[in-house]
């Protein structure tokens, strides 16, 4: 696993570490590459959801002071791992994603905002490795509406209700959908999905999910 940035970015470098992610890779090939080397086979059977997105919920909850992600709980997906890897970006500039002896643990994006502040912030996990199925193997049964907790290093729990769901050719990723300005708490969860393709999984999946508790 390449070194994780281990300072809090200011709200400048935040936003340029953002628009790096777009220069760097034109947009897409971000959140995981899922299988090192060409594998004779899918480890996991190839994932497909259908696009949604709904009003956003009239619950939505007020900003939290930062506060780094410890846990992640996405019970429709039988997700509940801690802690959260920090991850930064690599050499080339692209995010960082955990290692494959770690691919039952979730990353934040340390470029951004924590879990539960104003923005968006960004977690990362891994669909498959070239060990088999990993953290969100079960990303196909999150449906728009369910909850994904969050908890923090203070003590506090941030729950966010799925607002929309999509699956991108990574060439296309919306790189300034994902990581964009929002006037609210906001998540996004990004893993891979699709078939394999010279060793990697040709889409991501992401959940985009609003601050509700």
């Amino acid at each position: 696993m390449r070194p994780a940035v281990t300072d809090r970015p200011s709200r400048r470098r935040r936003l340029f570490a953002g628009s790096g992610l777009a220069l760097a890779l034109g947009g897409g090939l971000l959140a995981c590459s899922t299988v090192a080397g060409a594998a004779p086979g899918p480890v996991a059977p190839d994932v497909s959801v259908t696009n949604v997105s709904v009003a956003p919920s009239r619950h939505q909850a007020p900003p939290m002071a930062a506060s780094e992600p410890t846990r992640l709980v996405v019970p429709a997906a039988g997700v509940d791992t801690s802690p959260v890897l920090r991850l930064g970006l690599d050499a080339e500039g692209g995010l960082q994603v955990p290692s494959v002896d770690r691919a039952g643990q979730a990353g934040w994006y340390t470029g951004g905002v924590t879990p539960g502040e104003k923005g968006p912030a960004v977690l990362v996990a891994h669909y498959d490795t070239a060990k088999g199925p990993a953290l969100l193997r079960d990303v196909a049964k999150v449906r728009a509406g369910d909850l994904i907790e969050v908890g923090r290093a203070d003590g506090s729990t941030a729950v966010f209700e799925v607002r929309a769901i999509e699956q991108v050719d990574k060439r296309d990723f919306p790189t300034n959908k994902v990581y964009g300005k929002t006037d609210r708490p906001e998540l996004r969860l990004i893993t891979c999905g699709g078939p394999i393709e010279d060793g990697h999984r040709t889409d991501n999946i992401i959940l985009f999910a609003d601050l509700v508790q």
